[in-house]
């Protein structure tokens, strides 16, 4: 069995090949999935490191999305060990896009990446979508959680928007919504009327961790 704290630590350090050498030994001994879901979960706290280091100043917005391709391919590889057993439950369904307006989507799909990893099914409808796409998705998915992100400026408006049009749905109170991207501060979030803003994706997921729970 693989030692997951050595894991952990080498994708916390972005060792790319060294999880890469890490995850074909423990392939190559014929895995269970209940082993795989502790490789699973060993990779995500791994990026738990990469996160508190982005946040201290440590790692930077490009080390933050080569940790997120080291951990999209890891998942990759796992998969189908997983999907061997009962696999893993999903802990909720996030609908996530950049709002009408910009098309950035760098720190969207970093959080993605680390959403699925933690366990959610992550609908990505993808950039300058307008309110009525999200609430659209909303319905069709039965969401958790909205997650919006925005770069510009302008995306402030189109957040509050967006948060309306959940409102005007009836939909509010069901759904969780976070905010992220260079665009959102404590004053923004205020005006917007989101329930959780950052600039740290791997923050927002453990905050949606904890709405869902």
């Amino acid at each position: 069995m693989i030692d997951t704290a050595i894991l952990k630590q080498k994708l916390g350090d972005l060792d790319e090949d060294g999880v890469i050498q890490a995850l074909d030994e423990f392939i190559a001994g014929n895995p269970s999935p209940e082993e795989t879901q502790l490789v699973v979960e060993a990779c995500q706290q791994g990026m738990e490191i990469v996160g508190d280091n982005f946040e201290n100043g440590t790692y930077f917005v490009g080390d933050l999305m080569y940790a997120a391709q080291i951990l999209t391919s890891s998942l990759e590889t796992l998969k189908p060990l997983m999907s061997a057993g009962a696999g893993q439950a999903s802990k909720g369904t996030l609908i996530l896009g950049t709002v009408a307006g910009d098309i950035h989507d760098i720190g969207k799909n970093i959080f993605k990446a680390l959403s699925e990893a933690a366990g959610f099914k992550v609908v990505d409808i993808g950039i300058d979508q307008p309110a009525a796409a999200f609430i659209e998705a909303a319905k069709a998915n039965d969401a958790d959680l909205i997650g919006l992100s925005g770069v510009l400026t302008l995306s402030i408006a189109s957040m509050k928007e967006t948060i309306e049009a959940l409102q005007a749905a009836g939909l509010r109170d069901k759904i969780k919504v976070l905010i992220g991207g260079n665009a959102v501060s404590q004053e923004a979030s205020d005006f917007i009327g989101a329930d959780y803003w950052t600039k740290n994706a791997a923050a927002a997921v453990k905050k949606g961790l904890e709405y869902v729970s």
